[in-house]
């Protein structure tokens, strides 16, 4: 079990973070600065789980999975602040959202247009039943929370 569990999660954090890479290559979906970031969670849990899966060791898998459900509790909160961008709760990064128009010239206005980004935070590029992306990847976020803590129980128990 001490090997099996943190896996599991390494399993499922490739397979999430695969299908986010799949969705950009195969899918043509170009991510925002915002959906970078929320892969580096998944691919510090992926380390993080494959370490202790060759380590092997109770202990060490037990301390990585309790590190993981932190780390994607970070996820699910960054996640969240995505989705709230999206759906203009917060203000976005300067980086990637459009900021109004404001009153000025023709050449400000073209100014502003030029130097507003292709892809932005702030726009849902994608959604399925409603659900943007940025929405699936906090509901992946809590799921893996929950895996990543039952799996850190049962390495205890066993």
């Amino acid at each position: 079990m001490s090997r099996i569990a943190p896996l599991i999660v390494l399993v499922l954090s490739a397979a999430i973070v695969g299908t986010a890479l799949l969705t950009q290559y195969w899918g043509r979906l170009v991510p925002c600065e915002l959906c970078l970031y929320e892969r580096w969670p998944y691919y510090a849990v992926i380390a993080l789980a494959a370490l202790a899966v060759v380590v092997g060791r109770r202990d060490a898998s037990r301390a990585a999975l309790m590190l993981a459900a932190l780390i994607f509790a970070l996820s699910a909160a960054l996640a969240f602040y995505h989705v709230g961008v999206e759906q203009h709760w917060f203000a976005g990064p300067t980086a990637c959202t459009a900021a109004p128009l404001g009153k000025g010239s023709i050449a400000d206005l073209r100014k502003q247009l030029l130097a507003t980004p292709v892809v932005r935070c702030d726009e849902v590029q994608w959604s399925v039943a409603g659900v943007s992306l940025a929405g699936l990847n906090l509901i992946a976020s809590l799921v893996m929370i929950a895996v990543s803590w039952r799996a850190m129980i049962r390495v205890g128990r066993a």
